[in-house]
């Protein structure tokens, strides 16, 4: 069955021969690139071009045309090549054609086998200023291919996407397909005109890149640093979908068997954001999602909760977050690039009034320089109006689907939270706390962490530089850390099924008694919190013996000679005010802990301030790498896998005065007694 991809998403490849197949409205070039494991090219021989078009296990078309079959042979690539990246431009030159893939219907790209066979397909829709896009990545993961539908597009050509691509030379070597290009049109036979574009048309579920910038592309450590969250991607970024976890979109439900049009092309400009998914198929039919009531014309379809490719509700609004989470990212990219084209052409523009003498002074020079001024507040007041579209779109998701999420996703003032009751079966994810952007500060975006953790937890209890708090003394920083720890290790007690889920508390000095209270009093912690020398050498002594036997169990493949009674349950373990208590032998048990525990489901969560283990010197680097730093405050620590924003990070607090968290823990502590 194909699998009809949205932007983000991947799909694994049973055949390593393929064809890819471009159909478009127009003459365009196809090219692709050969890229490491970082995603760059090692230099022009690593791209495949009308001008060379033949690279190992790879060969493109020799000129531009409407459409293009690519070959490609992924077992005849070098070991070196990590990523295959399918590039679309519009052709240059003088023969009158489009200049934007915004004026032309949207092009479609399709992964087929050697005998016809579709595997998976994309649709490149959401282009506007854009005159060339990545459309698809085929790309290596441990041993076997994907393919990831990508649609990033460069208002700045063929140039500024070989530039992302890694490509010192770019700018010569763009010239150069662009010549072979021009001299192979000569020889082509003219396509025939796209059809009259439709007054208003679908636009796929991803923030419209401005008119003005290029929706320039980067990577954080966040999705594809972390795993991929999420943001649950970064070394500071958010855990991700990205590699690991798709970063799929809303859907719109369709039936497999029956083909679907192409989706008529975008509006040039203006306009609301459609909601709507045009052509969408699944790989697995999902159950439908929720229907959105109809439109009024003229008008995109309100958004719906749930409205996204998954198997189950939980699946679809984990996903339709994550589409939330890139729309954001990407729109607010497309933003700040053409307020920065603004800012540089105003800049070019006055120097060259001041350039010249005869315009340095008197009405002609005034006469140009508020002419510049006039064209960058018009080309900054237009970029604002489109990025203010999409947010209230973007608002609009977000206040449907907020009050929709399940305890594991939802705020702590969730009403939802009023009914919990002890799951039955672990959820996919949980939320660590929620992600805004200055632009856009009533926005805010959940932060999913996919479940069981990859990697352990550090909140930072010293350093943290917050707007929000600038006056905070770092007693108080360190109390609001272990407040934010408690909260954290709540909800992880409360998405667990009873008895699935244990946790140990460390606090060395007993200087935590206060922020734990809540935990030791609902009676559920393994034992009492750990105090002193004594204590600290007991609780890691027991969990690195856990970690060793699970792990010679696993790789002697007797997991289930495990000692009678051995706990199997996901082990979490808290550590207040590290490396407090510590000697050198525990500070080697908890790195020990924290590289090998998460794949036997030991956990760690690390309340402490970085300068306090500054003795230890680089010792402990890789232990803080290794972790997701989480703040007790509101802090622009973490990217995004997409364009690297700097997000600002709130933790998920219980609100002053609510009793949910009591509440909530009195149920775990019922459902623990009666399991055991």
């Amino acid at each position: 069955m194909t699998a009809e991809l949205v932007r983000g998403q991947n799909h694994p490849l049973s055949t390593v021969r393929l064809e890819i197949r471009v159909s478009a409205g127009t003459p365009v070039v196809a090219a692709a690139t050969l890229s490491d494991e970082n995603g760059h090219a090692q230099g022009v021989e690593w791209v495949a071009h009308p001008g060379s078009p033949t690279l190992p296990g790879l060969e493109v078309s020799r000129q531009a045309a409407a459409d293009h079959r690519l070959a490609v042979d992924l077992d005849a690539m070098p070991a070196s090549v990590h990523r295959v990246n399918v590039l679309l431009s519009l052709p240059t030159g003088d023969g009158g054609g489009p200049v934007s893939f915004g004026s032309v219907p949207p092009p479609a790209v399709r992964v087929t086998g050697l005998d016809g066979t579709e595997v998976a397909g994309y649709t490149v829709t959401g282009l506007s200023a854009e005159s060339a896009v990545v459309a698809l990545e085929l790309y290596r993961r441990q041993g076997a291919w994907k393919v990831r539908a990508v649609g990033q597009g460069y208002a700045g050509g063929l140039a500024e996407l070989l530039t992302d691509q890694g490509l010192p030379q770019a700018q010569q070597l763009a010239a150069g397909i662009n010549e072979a290009v021009a001299q192979g049109l000569a020889r082509s036979v003219p396509a025939p005109p796209p059809p009259p574009r439709a007054p208003d048309g679908d636009r796929s579920r991803q923030a419209a890149a401005s008119a003005l910038g290029p929706d320039q592309s980067g990577s954080a450590y966040g999705a594809q640093g972390a795993t991929g969250c999420p943001a649950g991607a970064p070394t500071g970024s958010v855990p991700t979908g990205g590699p690991t976890d798709p970063v799929p979109a809303a859907a719109v439900p369709t039936d497999p068997a029956t083909p679907q049009p192409a989706p008529p092309p975008p509006p040039a400009t203006g306009g609301p954001v459609d909601y709507v998914h045009p052509g969408r198929r699944n790989a697995a039919p999902p159950p439908p999602p929720p229907t959105a009531p109809p439109a009024q014309p003229g008008q995109p379809a309100p958004p719906v909760a749930g409205d996204a490719t998954g198997w189950s509700m939980e699946e679809r609004l984990y996903n339709q977050v994550w589409g939330m989470f890139e729309d954001l990212a990407r729109t607010t990219a497309a933003y700040r690039s053409a307020v920065d084209f603004a800012d540089t052409r105003m800049e070019r523009e006055l120097d060259q009034v001041l350039s010249d003498p005869r315009s340095r002074i008197g009405g002609q020079g005034d006469a140009a320089r508020e002419a510049a001024q006039a064209r960058h507040i018009q080309l900054v007041d237009q970029a604002r109006q489109a990025l203010e579209r999409d947010l209230v779109q973007l608002g609009a998701e977000s206040d449907v689907v907020e009050p929709a999420l399940p305890p594991a996703y939802a705020r702590w003032d969730n009403p939802v939270w009023h009914a919990y009751r002890v799951p039955m079966e672990m959820p996919m994810a949980l939320r660590l706390g929620d992600l805004h952007l200055p632009e856009s500060d009533s926005l805010r975006i959940p932060m999913l962490v996919r479940l069981p953790l990859e990697r352990g937890l550090w909140i930072d209890s010293g350093g943290t530089a917050s707007a929000e708090e600038p006056f905070t003394d770092s007693h108080e920083l360190r109390h609001l850390a272990l407040v934010s720890a408690v909260a954290h290790t709540a909800r992880l007690l409360a998405v667990y099924p009873a008895g699935e889920f244990t946790v140990h508390v460390i606090d060395p000095a007993g200087s935590g008694a206060q922020a734990l209270a809540p935990l030791v009093r609902a009676g559920v912690l393994a034992t009492p919190p750990a105090a002193g020398a004594a204590g600290v050498a007991d609780v890691l002594g027991r969990l690195t013996q856990r970690v060793d036997l699970v792990q010679m169990a696993v790789r002697g493949g007797v997991a289930d000679a495990l000692p009678p009674g051995f706990d199997t349950s996901q082990q979490l373990l808290v550590v207040n005010d590290f490396p407090h208590g510590f000697d050198d032998r525990a500070v080697n048990q908890l790195r020990y802990l924290a590289d090998e525990g998460p794949a036997v489901g030991v956990h760690l969560m690390l309340v402490a301030d970085r300068e306090d283990a500054a003795g230890y010197g680089p010792l402990l680097d890789p232990l803080w790498r290794g972790l997701l730093r989480l703040t007790p405050v509101p802090d622009d620590h973490l990217a995004d896998p997409w364009v690297g924003h700097a997000w600002t990070y709130e933790p998920a607090l219980v609100p002053p005065g609510s009793e949910v968290l009591q509440q909530v823990l009195a149920q775990v502590a019922i459902a623990r007694t009666k399991h055991t």
